[in-house]
């Protein structure tokens, strides 16, 4: 039983019908649907579920492994979207334009890099200084929250940037153009955009349980619409096939979802590392099927063939060497990684430190998923005028030419400019 559209003012809605399906199901036709259950969602942002039928429901989502099926995840991220406080297209289209510098295969579009959390190995936040060396090559939308499964989340540690930090709490649906004005990194804080979060805190908190709400962030951010490429981690091998799928239902075009092999989500330091990789098939046979479907806004996504390979990375491939995952480790607190965040960006760190080598294989990872690895000297426009690395890996990706440019990003001083002019500008918002 779908449950219908409703008005922001009705009142409390039942969903016993679908629980009683969820939890003795006696045929294929009592079977809950990804939409029936996305519709659950659309519920709880509205405010309109109970505590109980909303701890119940999430239980059995999990307990169930409905949560971990592509088109569930897609379709509840979908409805996620729909609630977020819209951010005016037209002038963040227009900076973007004005701002993004394409090169190579990239487009000059926004990129994004995250994890879903939860792998228990309590590494550095490696997302987010990823996000922020990359900014001076590519135009970075960072989405991220506090933390929920570690002791230090990407608002934890922006917040506690010495000596001024970023006001992320400022940035807003108003003021995200404006913010790129100025820099090519943006933190899209997400309380800010989903209020309707607020209303699955308490229960989320009292399960103790990692629900479907930690796969569906990674498919949330606020300017989904303007992603060109993005990197994403799972925390298990068994997701990895599957986020991988929700992406290109979600209209992915350019994704490399990554899991380290000691089910870690990031590319690790400290061996291998399962990719699967979404890409535009440039040569598709006349009989592949054609990938599309409608996007936010109800615009038709362009049809061309998406493909998916499945490969792995070493830190060989990026020309580094291993280092164990005890070398890495970021189970500190936020002012503690904050002081490291700020010690790689002023180029602090000897060259061949185990914590710059796992952020600098991540940046790339990044780098070469947007396409920019493919550009040749002659038409670099970052500044950067060092020898192009040609030579390819696994998935025919260039991956040492990414640590290469992940590298200049950092010693040339241009990740940290980026960063001080987030910071300004944020602290110059109302």
């Amino acid at each position: 039983m779908a449950i219908s559209e409703s008005s922001q003012n009705a009142g409390p809605v039942s969903i016993t019908s679908i629980l009683k399906r969820l939890a003795y199901p006696v045929s294929a036709d009592a079977q809950v649907s990804a939409e029936e259950i996305a519709s659950v969602f659309a519920l709880i942002f509205e405010n309109r579920l109970g505590e109980v039928q909303m701890a119940g429901f999430l239980t059995l989502l999990h307990s169930t492994g409905k949560d971990k099926e592509s088109d569930v995840i897609a379709k509840c991220a979908q409805r996620m979207r729909e609630t977020t406080c819209q951010i005016e297209r037209a002038p963040l289209e227009r900076v973007i334009k004005l701002r993004g510098r394409p090169e190579g295969n990239y487009k000059g579009g926004l990129c994004d890099i995250v994890g879903t959390g939860g792998d228990s190995h309590s590494t550095f936040n490696i997302s987010t200084t990823s996000s922020i060396l990359a900014s001076p090559l590519l135009m970075s939308a960072k989405h991220g929250n506090r933390a929920s499964t570690s002791l230090s989340g990407a608002a934890d540690i922006l917040n506690v940037i010495e000596p001024i930090s970023p006001k992320i709490s400022a940035i807003n649906t108003g003021n995200v153009a404006k913010v790129y004005e100025e820099t090519n990194y943006a933190f899209l804080f997400a309380p800010n955009f989903y209020p309707g979060m607020a209303y699955a805190s308490s229960v989320r908190r009292d399960l103790g349980l990692r629900t479907i709400f930690n796969l569906m962030g990674p498919l949330a951010n606020p300017v989904e619409w303007a992603l060109e490429a993005r990197v994403v981690g799972v925390a298990y091998q068994s997701l990895g096939s599957v986020f991988a799928e929700a992406l290109r239902q979600s209209g992915a075009r350019k994704a490399l979802v990554v899991c380290g092999e000691e089910d870690l989500d990031e590319i690790s330091c400290a061996g291998k590392t399962n990719c699967w990789r979404l890409s535009e098939d440039p040569s598709p046979s006349l009989d592949a099927p054609s990938e599309g479907g409608s996007g936010d806004d109800g615009k038709q996504i362009p049809q061309t063939p998406v493909k998916l390979e499945t490969f792995q990375l070493h830190p060989s491939d990026f020309g580094l060497p291993v280092y164990p995952l005890t070398a890495v480790h970021g189970r500190k607190m936020p002012e503690d990684n904050a002081a490291m965040l700020m010690r790689i960006l002023r180029n602090e760190l000897p060259r061949d430190d185990p914590l710059l080598a796992f952020v600098l294989i991540n940046v790339a990872a990044l780098l070469v998923t947007s396409g920019i690895c493919e550009a040749n000297s002659s038409d670099m426009g970052s500044g950067d005028d060092g020898q192009v690395i040609t030579e390819r890996g696994p998935g025919g990706g260039r991956w040492k030419e990414g640590v290469r440019r992940a590298r200049w990003a950092v010693e040339s001083g241009e990740a940290l400019r980026n960063f001080q002019k987030f910071i300004e500008v944020t602290n110059k918002l109302d």
